[in-house]
Order: structure tokens, then C-alpha cells, then sequence
């Protein structure tokens, strides 16, 4: 059955659950000569240990597949924290060493066509489940390797839920609604992990079915369900730092694509430059998200991301790109 295995697991022919039930079937009979070392429990809790290293994601694997948990954080291979409701705790969760740690992230990030190593030692990945990982490496890393896995709910909030949630009431969602369908430039601002794309979310769904809409990410994290969805995703350099393609050029070649909506996941750079520039010049009703502690701070960040698109405008035009519905 070992000899078996082997090729299944390269050939990928097993569905997951499948190849799962195969390898545990397989490791099983490989231990049962070992039944006067090892209990009952500890022989089950090494098959899924191996299980979750060879077809998995190593001792994190579980703490993703936890719809409870919304972030997995490993600080080096001996402190790994998670998000649970919001707060931070940590959990027992630990690798063998950072060894043990960059093996895990490089089949993270090799699975979906990313490199990480010394010489680049910084990578975002999306994941096949829709996970975005985060990957930091020495040197920059001091302690690390540093893994950030930020899971995205596989179920869609929609209005209804934030209410629910006591996030929002029914007339500010409706007056929401009514701002999207009424093709206002609308900017969602707040900091870390506030819920900027979850609401960037809910009022995409305000949009019309019927209109074009391109989305500009830098990892794909918005979910639509209108038909007429065209999703572009930046792209980093490659390790010869060739072939790179930034969020500015996915939006400036998003005009050429007779949107009737442009989403941007989030505007960081220059970008906002070409974003606001699309807001003022007919592509109307356009939504984006930035980094900011109040309205008031968003327009002064847009101002300052403007400035970063290499042009020196005078004060009175940052103003004026800046006016947008927030």
C-alpha cells in the first residue's frame, strides 16, 4: 500500500478527503507493530499530525480549517496567536523549529505559483481556500519566519447581518443603498482589521446586476453576485524583480475596460491619484477603501497618497481630487 501511495499523492487522482483517508489507512498499518509503545490516543494523534504535514498545512491546519478562527498569526515557529471574535489569544499550537515553520510556508506559497527566500524575503499569497497569507523572512524577519494567514468567511454578509450585528441600523443601510444606486464615489475608511472590506462588500451588492464592474485588489478578498464581474489582482515581481504589475496599473488599464463601476480593494500609493481622477471624469459611483482614523484623516491620507503618484500638484488640486463622497 506504501508503494501505492506514493504516486497518488503526486498525481493528485484521490480527492482530499480520499487521499486523507488513504494516508491515515496507510500510517495505521505502519504503526500497528508499534501498539506496545503507543496508546490508542497517541497513535491517532501522530496519524493526524502526519496526515496534516504531508497533505496539510502542518500544526496550523487545523486551526484554519476553524471557522472561529479569522486570522492565524505565527510569530517564528514557538508562538502562534489567532483572532477569534476580535480579540487576540494565544494558542499551543508550536512547529518543531523554524526548519520545520519554512517548510510549511514554502508549500503555502509554492502551491499557488509564489516564491519566497532570502533574496526576496517579503511575499503576499492567495491561498486555493481564499486565505491571504502574509510571509516574512530573515533577515528582515528577527525571530521569524513570521506567517500572517487571514481568512475571509466563506458565507457572504450581507446588509441584513451587519443590522443584525448591531454593526448598523436599517436607515443608514438603506441610505447606504441608496448612495450606491445613485452612483456616489463612496470611500470606506478605518484602520487594521475594522471591517472595511466586509462593508466595501455589502454595498457592492447595492449594484445594479446589470452593470459592468471591475475590481482592483492586491489579493483577491471581495465576493460579488452580480454577473457582469470582471476581477483584475496585482501582481508582484518575479525573483529576478521583473514583471511586476502594481495596483496603479491594473486601475489605469481598468479604464480601458468599459466599467461601469471601478471597486478597489484598498488605495495605498499612487493609485489613489488614478482612482480619483476615474471618480471625477464618468466613472461615477466607484467605491475604494483606505487606511484612516476618521473621515476627516481619510481625505488628508488621499491628499498624501496623491502626492506619492510622482506629480508635483499644487495644494488647490489635491483638494479638488479629493472630492468625493466619504
Amino acid at each position: 500500500m506504501v508503494d501505492e501511495l506514493g504516486p497518488q499523492l503526486a498525481s493528485g487522482v484521490l480527492v482530499d478527503d480520499g487521499l486523507r483517508s488513504r494516508v491515515a489507512e496507510t500510517l495505521r498499518s505502519a504503526l500497528t507493530d508499534e501498539r506496545g509503545l503507543l496508546t490508542t490516543d497517541e497513535r491517532d494523534a501522530l496519524v493526524a499530525e502526519v496526515c496534516d504535514d504531508v497533505l496539510g498545512f502542518g500544526p496550523i491546519d487545523a486551526l484554519l480549517a476553524d471557522d472561529s478562527v479569522s486570522e492565524v498569526m505565527c510569530n517564528g515557529p514557538f508562538s502562534v496567536w489567532v483572532e477569534r471574535s476580535g480579540c487576540l489569544e494565544p494558542t499551543g499550537v508550536r512547529f518543531v523549529d523554524s526548519d520545520h515553520l519554512r517548510r510549511v510556508i514554502d508549500k503555502m506559497v509554492s502551491g499557488v505559483g509564489r516564491r519566497v527566500d532570502e533574496s526576496t524575503p517579503l511575499c503576499d499569497a492567495r491561498l486555493p481556500s481564499g486565505a491571504r497569507a502574509n510571509v516574512v523572512l530573515a533577515p528582515v524577519a528577527v525571530g521569524g519566519p513570521f506567517l500572517t494567514v487571514r481568512k475571509f468567511s466563506r458565507d457572504r454578509i450581507n446588509a441584513d447581518d451587519l443590522i443584525n450585528a448591531g454593526t448598523m441600523d436599517a436607515r443608514a443601510a438603506a441610505f447606504l443603498d441608496a448612495c450606491v444606486v445613485g452612483r456616489r464615489n463612496i470611500v470606506v475608511s478605518g484602520g487594521t482589521g475594522s471591517g472595511k472590506t466586509t462593508l466595501l462588500n455589502v454595498l457592492s451588492s447595492f449594484i445594479p446586476s446589470g452593470e459592468r464592474i471591475v475590481t482592483v485588489e492586491d489579493s483577491k478578498e471581495l465576493q460579488f453576485t452580480q454577473g457582469h464581474v470582471v476581477s483584475l489582482e496585482a501582481r508582484p515581481p518575479n525573483s529576478e524583480g521583473r514583471g511586476e504589475i502594481t495596483i496603479r496599473d491594473l486601475v489605469r488599464n481598468s479604464l480601458r475596460m468599459r466599467p461601469d463601476r471601478i471597486v478597489v480593494g484598498e488605495v495605498r500609493s499612487g493609485e489613489a491619484l488614478d482612482m480619483l481622477q476615474a471618480m471625477n471624469t464618468g466613472h461615477t459611483g466607484s467605491l475604494t477603501t483606505v487606511h484612516a482614523n476618521s473621515p476627516r484623516d481619510a481625505l488628508a491620507r488621499l491628499e498624501t497618497l496623491v502626492l506619492m503618484a510622482g506629480f508635483d500638484l499644487p495644494v488647490q488640486s489635491h483638494s479638488r481630487a479629493t472630492d468625493v463622497s466619504a
